[in-house]
């Protein structure tokens, strides 16, 4: 018997079927990471931006093995047994790697494939999720971030009251280990709107608001409650049985691992870190909408913030038209030790350093700006001491440009991850020569 419908349903998911494939085939890259340094490398003649100490005219950098182990000004003289690379960068800018604080690149390439999507686990709480090991070292989007500077980024896992571990990783390498810098950066809470809120597209009562964030603040307080008797309990005796899932709680809630937590509301965030500061783990703040109403609070308490995103409205509408603008030069008057990430798509990631320049637009101090994507990320992050500036010991993640990288008129045009070299070529820039050569024919 002939079943025309069922042709039809057949062709139709077997085009389906195809186009997923080819988008899949489409998002990947075809930039080949680089090589492991092999001989010492020294960038002479340049305008040398530590971040760290004062830009150093005609200067120079030396770095050997993925380490940097000279920084200095005037001519450069070696004197090692080893051929060394020289490179001459007179008339440029040498910067650390730039550093996204707050991302989803490696876990989420096409939205409409959900094929490509792997940001969130099934569950409201999981904490035994480690965003590294769901990364995809071929994605698409990396060449693409990393083409403007961005050379180290944590990515973050989403949904769920407790999404688990958000990772960092190099934006360079073969595989998702060779990608990964710290798989357990920090243990991620979305923290419940305390508030009720009003606006069209939100369908639940206040009444039924509260009841569900009550029921994930419990869900929160059960999780570390439960984590604290089984960590003790396996203190006392070695042999009870493993239970990974508790398990992997013992970095934050030991202090070895900070907690960054969601959370953009005034009250959400005084909620946030009454209850950090009565279990006594290190908290961070993830949000960016009312930081500023909550300033005095994170002052008391030293607690670092991640400032998601200054392209954005206002958070209320008796707000300031600049609020998210001067956010960042507020935080820093206070004293409040922050970073500013972009928030936005991991296909956008790469405006990075554009966020930072809106609030130098808006009071910021320069340095400060470029400090906010670099250094105090890195700090925040925990990994300071290795990253996000240009120092004698620190890994050589650098880039070289034709000029400030909060302007948006100045190129990348080199830059090394752990001392190797990268490829700065995407997708983007092959069809801009593809049609530029078209467009160019007689």
């Amino acid at each position: 018997m002939n079943f025309p419908g069922r042709r039809i349903a057949c062709a139709w998911a077997a085009a389906m079927a195809a186009g997923s494939a080819v988008s899949m085939v489409a998002a990947q890259s075809i930039q080949i990471p680089g090589e492991p340094q092999q001989k010492p490398v020294a960038i002479i003649n340049a305008t040398i931006h530590p971040v760290s100490s004062a830009p150093i005219e005609n200067g120079f950098v030396l770095f050997k093995d993925g380490v940097i182990t000279g920084v200095g000004a005037g001519a450069f003289v070696y004197s090692g047994p080893e051929q060394i690379e020289v490179i001459d960068a007179k008339g440029q800018h040498l910067y650390p790697g730039l550093i996204s604080a707050d991302t989803t690149i490696g876990l989420s390439e096409i939205g409409a494939v959900r094929a490509t999507n792997d940001v969130r686990e099934t569950g409201q709480v999981t904490p035994e999720v480690r965003a590294a090991v769901a990364v995809n070292p071929d994605s698409a989007l990396i060449p693409v971030a990393r083409a403007n500077g961005i050379l180290t980024v944590m990515t973050v896992p989403q949904g769920g009251v407790v999404s688990g571990y958000c990772s960092i990783i190099r934006m360079d390498g073969w595989t998702t280990e060779e990608l990964t810098i710290n798989d357990r950066a920090g243990l991620v809470i979305r923290w419940p709107n305390v508030r009720p809120r009003t606006a069209w597209w939100i369908q639940e009562s206040e009444e039924e608001q509260l009841r569900q964030a009550r029921e994930r603040l419990d869900q929160i307080e059960s999780l570390f409650r439960d984590a604290a008797a089984y960590l003790q309990a396996r203190k006392a005796d070695a042999d009870l049985p493993v239970d990974l899932r508790l398990e992997s709680m013992a970095p934050a809630m030991s202090g070895f691992a900070p907690v960054y937590i969601h959370a953009s509301d005034s009250a959400e965030i005084e909620s946030a870190v009454a209850w950090a500061n009565r279990w006594r783990v290190k908290p961070i703040i993830v949000g960016g909408a009312e930081l500023g109403r909550s300033i005095d609070l994170l002052k008391a308490h030293d607690v670092p913030v991640i400032i998601v995103g200054t392209h954005r409205m206002p958070s209320r509408r008796d707000a300031a038209y600049d609020e998210p603008f001067t956010l960042p030069e507020r935080l820093r008057q206070a004293g409040v030790r922050f970073c500013i990430a972009s928030g936005e798509e991991p296909a956008h990631e790469r405006n990075l350093p554009y966020h930072a320049a809106k609030a130098v637009a808006y009071g910021l101090p320069a340095d400060e700006g470029l400090r906010a994507i670099t250094l105090s990320a890195a700090e925040i992050m925990g990994v300071g001491d290795t990253l996000g500036s240009i120092e004698v010991g620190k890994v050589a993640t650098l880039m070289l440009t034709t000029g400030n990288p909060l302007e948006i008129t100045s190129d990348v045009i080199a830059a090394w991850v752990d001392g190797s070299p990268v490829d700065l070529d995407n997708k983007q820039k092959a069809l801009d020569r593809k049609y530029r050569h078209r467009y160019g024919q007689p």
